[in-house]
């Protein structure tokens, strides 16, 4: 719910003893103003201000045969710019409703711009504009107004219960935020006594008739059963500490001046001590400060009360800036301040309450959860290499050390814990050892012949693995691009020692089918870049082994032919092999090994 400033226009009734209607009709509309409560009871069907309509907004005729059923009437109008809203409370039993009217002239109501006419099947102890100030989503409420300076209104408040417990008007808004004092036009009430009177149990409301020229002053109070005299009272101020109608007569040389005003009170909230708070701090986390609210309320009622948490004493006292119920906790200990409010009157709270709410940090971790080991190799350490001396450290394994030596693999897990305030906080993790495969190369594959070849690493090993070709860097792709013709080694290593593999390799061309038959079009077959090898030499076979010709890198290729004889038209198989930077005459491997001859 937003935190909108509460400026209390009304009390709670003065229970049954209010017996008489507040207002009979829309002209005698009981005026009300910043800082007038109302205390409503109706009595009586009223008159038809609505001349026989069936009805007027969201309200009908009931059984009268007019709209109105135990009906008040009220004016107020706007002297500042902003949001306005209002609660009209009464007793969850019973069943109230409201028009609102912008207008200044009774006999022009025209249509209301705000009703509400649903039955309080939910037993909510409000209906009105803007938002249930219990936090509830109620069919009651009616969107807010946006109101201007000098605009003029009139509430018809109706009571369909069998019962009238009466009622109390409290306005909300943003608009008492920027004009708490000011927000509606107490210009609009003419009286000795001012506008009635809104006050706390415990408070001392000096009522004050001062005039200029009195003879004297009788004061009287009515406690429901009219007006009798105080004895005693013949003051110009008469001081009062209990919720009445009071009247002051005062005596002139011409006619005497009668005036009335109402004083209520409100019941002062006191919040509870309030238990101080330990909690161990996980990122992101929300502490509920709602669960906090029985422990303030103790014995009240919460259908009366609000309780609103705050970060300083100052806030508290003038009810600003409250924290989210849902409080987003840091870690670390601070202080929260409490403060418990009537819902019928905010400047009836108490904000004498606080407590310690501290959240502990967890275990701060370090640890690498993934180690990979050599297979038969040395032992590692797995653990917090960074400890902290504040910490205890507990492993799956038994031992209380934040790090482990380990040569298997498998899951260890670490349990980290710090204590503070009482309550210890735990951070657990979970390293897991696996064995690096061994590198090996399954196979490698090179591109047809051209000046810029590609070169790739095949292995069907899963692992962590770089390579390299000749003496340049390691990479973490199998794959070379641009690489020249002629011999090279290819290096294959696992990233964390456990093994490294080397195959050399030779980047040459050759075609994969020629025709030798008189056309001038590969007339001959032949291996292609062989001068930049040391001393290759490539023998050819047929199928079934035979030696048929040897090529070196000055050969013209071969034709075809055997001793002078054509050779029939299938495939063919070579073997390329040079002389390595060792000196040893090796065979290439990685060489799609065989071409066909066709006639």
């Amino acid at each position: 719910m937003r935190n909108f400033h509460n400026i209390i226009i009304a009390f709670l009734l003065l229970g049954q003893m209010v017996c008489a209607q507040v207002g009979n009709d829309c002209v005698s509309a009981v005026p009300i103003c910043s800082n007038t409560p109302v205390n409503g009871g109706t009595s009586g069907y009223g008159n038809d201000d609505f001349n026989g309509a069936s009805r007027s907004g969201c309200l009908e005729q009931t059984t009268s045969g007019a709209i109105e059923s135990n009906s008040a009437w009220y004016r107020f109008r706007t002297s500042a710019s902003g949001q306005l809203g209002f609660n009209i409370g009464h007793d969850p039993a019973e069943d109230w409703d409201f028009a609102l009217y912008q207008s200044d002239d009774c006999g022009n109501l025209g249509e209301p711009i705000r009703c509400n006419f649903f039955d309080n099947s939910d037993m909510r102890s409000y209906t009105g504009v803007g938002e249930d100030p219990s936090g509830a989503v109620s069919v009651n409420y009616e969107d807010w107004l946006d109101v201007g300076p000098g605009e003029d209104y009139y509430l018809l408040v109706n009571n369909f219960s069998s019962t009238n417990s009466g009622f109390s008007i409290q306005f909300s808004g943003d608009i008492w935020v920027t004009n708490p004092y000011d927000a509606l036009d107490c210009s609009i009430i003419s009286n000795l006594l001012g506008p009635p009177v809104a006050a706390c149990e415990g408070d001392t409301i000096v009522l004050d008739a001062t005039t200029t020229g009195a003879m004297g002053y009788n004061w009287y109070v009515d406690n429901g059963s009219g007006f009798q005299p105080i004895s005693g009272a013949n003051n110009p101020t008469y001081s009062v500490t209990t919720g009445a109608l009071y009247r002051v007569e005062v005596l002139n040389s011409g006619s005497n001046i009668i005036s009335d005003v109402q004083v209520a009170f409100t019941p002062s909230p006191l919040a509870a001590p309030i238990a101080d708070d330990v909690l161990c701090h996980e990122e992101g986390m929300i502490y509920d400060l709602q669960a906090k609210d029985v422990e303030v309320l103790g014995t009240q009622d919460p259908n009366l009360m609000t309780v609103s948490y705050h970060s300083s004493q100052a806030d508290a006292l003038a009810g600003l800036y409250p924290l989210d119920k849902q409080y987003q906790k840091t870690a670390g200990s601070e202080t929260i301040y409490v403060r418990l409010s009537s819902l019928q009157n905010s400047n009836c709270f108490d904000a004498s309450q606080y407590f310690e709410l501290n959240a502990i940090e967890n275990p701060v971790l370090t640890i690498n959860t993934n180690i990979p080991i050599c297979d038969n190799g040395p032992m590692v350490t797995i653990g917090e290499t960074m400890p902290n001396p504040s910490y205890t450290y507990m492993w799956s394994t038994g031992e209380t050390t934040p790090t482990i030596d380990v040569n298997q693999e498998g899951s260890y897990t670490l349990t980290a814990t710090t204590t503070a305030a009482g309550l210890s906080c735990n951070t657990v993790r979970t390293v897991r050892v696996y064995v690096s495969a061994s590198p090996r190369i399954t196979d490698i594959l090179i591109d047809e012949p051209q000046l810029n070849n590609t070169v790739t690493v095949v292995t069907d090993v899963v692992g962590e693995f770089e390579y390299r070709i000749d003496d340049g860097a390691f990479q973490s792709s199998n794959v070379f691009s641009d690489v020249l013709p002629g011999a090279h080694s290819v290096t294959m290593r696992d990233l964390y020692g456990c093994g490294v593999v080397t195959e050399q390799i030779v980047v040459v061309g050759f075609m994969k089918h020629f025709s030798p038959n008189g056309d001038g079009v590969n007339e001959s077959w032949h291996v292609e870049e062989l001068s930049s090898l040391n001393s290759p030499v490539v023998t050819i076979y047929d199928r079934y082994g035979k030696l048929l010709i040897q090529l070196t890198a000055n050969s013209s290729g071969w034709d075809g032919n055997f001793g002078g004889v054509a050779m029939p038209a299938t495939d063919y198989w070579f073997k390329l092999s040079y002389v390595n930077q060792e000196g040893v005459r090796t065979y290439a491997k990685y060489i799609q090994n065989h071409f066909s001859l066709r006639r």
